[in-house]
């Protein structure tokens, strides 16, 4: 479905990311890797699809390195057909306690990235007539938790964006979509199980108690179901979904 074109997917050497990236690679896309997991791991994973892929590593907090790797992604792919935007970090502390350096982390990583690679995107899709621009929001884009003041305040500005983003380009052939996973058990997730073990519960019960807390089908979502959405959001039948904010969180929202 996906030969000829290429993804730019951030963030993309673990988790959801790589989970999406192996997708968008099945379907023939060629893909661009970034983040700073395993990328041996990453790219080992994506070559067994039989697809051209490469890596860039520019660090998301800076627009200049944001802008070298779409000079990259032109210069040795031709330009990005579909911008997977899931990049992200997380810090947990009350609004009165939260350090400002984590806030502004965080926003520009979740928040301003998104801003920066969908403007550079944009023009060569333009020219090309079409293009896929989906961002990976979360159920935090949607409602909050205590203690995540700049993740979901990041991440309701990143659903934002995509609706304007959504709107201004409805009379092309590029859409915009956000994402909004549940809990995935990704590193950032596994890190607030371990704090739970740390404070003495036994591992099953962490892992339980926090599914319990927010998401009644007690299962978690998983890399690859988020994958699958991402090619039904890349095909055909998806041309008329514009600027939704596709929750996928085991009923999270609907309570």
């Amino acid at each position: 479905m996906l030969k000829g074109k290429t993804a730019l997917v951030t963030g993309s050497t673990s988790g959801i990311g790589l989970g999406i990236a192996v997708a968008l690679a099945k379907q023939g896309a060629q893909i661009i890797l970034n983040g700073f997991g395993d990328t041996a791991l990453a790219k080992a994973q994506i070559g067994r699809q039989g697809v051209r892929h490469g890596y860039h590593d520019a660090d998301l907090s800076d627009p200049q390195q944001i802008a070298a790797m779409f000079d990259y992604a032109r210069t040795e792919f031709g330009g990005v057909d579909i911008l997977v935007n899931n990049a992200g970090i997380q810090h947990v502390a009350p609004v009165d306690a939260f350090p400002v350096e984590k806030w502004n982390a965080i926003m520009a990583i979740n928040l301003s990235a998104v801003f920066h690679t969908t403007r550079l995107a944009i023009p060569a899709m333009k020219e090309n007539g079409w293009g896929r621009i989906i961002n990976i929001a979360s159920v935090h884009g949607l409602v909050a938790s205590q203690n995540k003041s700049a993740y979901v305040a990041a991440k309701h500005g990143v659903v934002g964006l995509t609706k304007v983003t959504a709107l201004e380009l409805a009379r092309t052939g590029i859409t915009c979509n956000a994402l909004c996973p549940g809990w995935v058990l990704t590193p950032l997730v596994q890190q607030q199980i371990d704090a739970r073990i740390a404070e003495g519960a036994a591992p099953d019960v962490a892992r339980s108690s926090l599914l319990g807390e927010k998401q009644p089908s007690g299962e978690f979502v998983t890399p690859e179901q988020l994958g699958s959405l991402a090619c039904f959001l890349c095909s055909d039948a998806a041309n008329q979904v514009r600027g939704a904010a596709w929750n996928m969180d085991g009923g999270w929202v609907a309570q």
